[in-house]
């Protein structure tokens, strides 16, 4: 069984963060849990003080959690960039895909969630400023390709996310949030309302992101503390720090 090779830190303090992050959360922003690289044994702690969202950027460890007996009313989430080989497995095991960065990936899934019969909630990563190391639409873009992105028919388009570059200081990184933040707000008038979702925040710059108005942080190092690889072997297969 894969609980076998799970080790729980001692006495690790995820209850006692999950506290502090939620005194912090207004109503209406949900917490968005970032597993990679998390046990399945502290995932589970976080379920068990109430967190029913996880997210995940790999598609294999995605796929090894999931599979996972136990789990009751868990949303699962999709982060990660999305390749072309992995994107069926992402549509089968994801309600929610937050990284939908171009319209042949957004084509490719709705062609994929025609055949699997299913209509995952997806979001628009959105790229504000230059950025080597991220993609996603320029919002010129994505202003010309929202009227088709909303007419395919097996996706159902909730909202916008972005990644601040890493480096950026508070002030830019509010000012970065806040800009999307308006943006959605301008497309909802222009008749575009299902973009209500904002996925936008982490670890190191959630606050900001709930002052400039996301729906949705995802949080990993804050809520699990460092994680470190580590190499286990069950039934064959590798697993990376599970």
């Amino acid at each position: 069984m894969l609980e076998s090779t799970q080790n729980v830190e001692s006495d690790p303090p995820i209850r006692h963060n999950l506290e502090q992050i939620r005194a912090q959360l207004p109503p209406g922003v949900r917490l968005i849990a970032v597993t990679k690289q998390v046990s399945v044994a502290n995932m589970k702690l976080a379920y068990q003080s109430g967190v029913r969202d996880f997210a995940e950027s790999r598609v294999q460890e995605l796929q090894l959690k999931v599979s996972v007996e136990g789990w009751s009313e868990v949303q699962w989430h999709f982060i990660g960039q999305i390749q072309n080989n992995k994107a069926r497995r992402v549509i089968q095991l994801c309600s929610w895909i937050h990284s939908v960065d171009c319209w042949d990936l957004a084509e490719r899934l709705n062609h994929l969630a025609a055949q699997e019969g299913l209509r995952p909630k997806i979001l628009l990563q959105v790229k504000l400023v230059p950025d080597a190391n991220k993609t996603g639409w320029s919002p010129e873009d994505l202003q010309m390709r929202l009227a088709a992105l909303v007419a395919l028919p097996h996706l159902d388009l909730r909202g916008l996310m972005t990644i601040a570059p890493l480096g950026l200081g508070s002030e830019a990184t509010l000012e970065l949030f806040r800009n999307l933040a308006g943006r959605a707000q301008s497309w909802q008038r222009q008749g575009y309302g299902q973009l209500t979702e904002l996925s936008m925040g982490m670890s190191g710059d959630y606050p900001l992101a709930i002052e400039a108005g996301a729906t949705m942080i995802r949080l990993g190092q804050v809520l699990f503390g460092s994680r470190t690889p580590t190499r286990s072997t069950t039934d064959g297969q590798f697993l990376e720090s599970f």
